[in-house]
């Protein structure tokens, strides 16, 4: 069997470097990463990987939860929150894009793995 194509969405150089190499050692195939919202969803439009990682907090005019609403809607591929952001009004706003999942940072490679293994088609 094949495994999913991951793409991260993340703009912190050092958690994106992690969260690749981690990816990786699970077995996943990593496609790439982008730090804005506007980045990934020109990536996403042309390359369709079957599943993303998306830190809330990103660069540019969008932040993770506009940016998933768009890939959802618009692509139908599944989204798993990454992220730090833990308060009422976030989770709240996340929920709205029917996340596959929501990792708090830091999280470990089994929380991944289960989180990938239960989003992934």
């Amino acid at each position: 069997m094949t495994q999913p194509g991951i793409y991260l969405v993340e703009d912190d150089d050092v958690i994106a470097k992690t969260t690749e190499w981690r990816v990786r050692k699970l077995g996943y195939a990593f496609t790439g990463r982008a730090v804005s919202g506007k980045d990934a969803i020109e990536f996403i439009s042309g390359h369709r990987p079957d599943l993303v990682l998306m830190d809330i907090n990103l660069q540019g005019g969008m932040d993770g939860i506009e940016t998933a609403a768009i890939i959802t809607k618009s692509f139908d591929i599944p989204v798993i929150y990454l992220t730090a952001e833990m308060d009422k009004e976030t989770i709240a706003r996340a929920k709205l894009t029917n996340p596959k999942g929501y990792l708090v940072k830091p999280f470990d490679d089994k929380d991944l793995m289960a989180a990938i293994e239960l989003a992934a088609r």
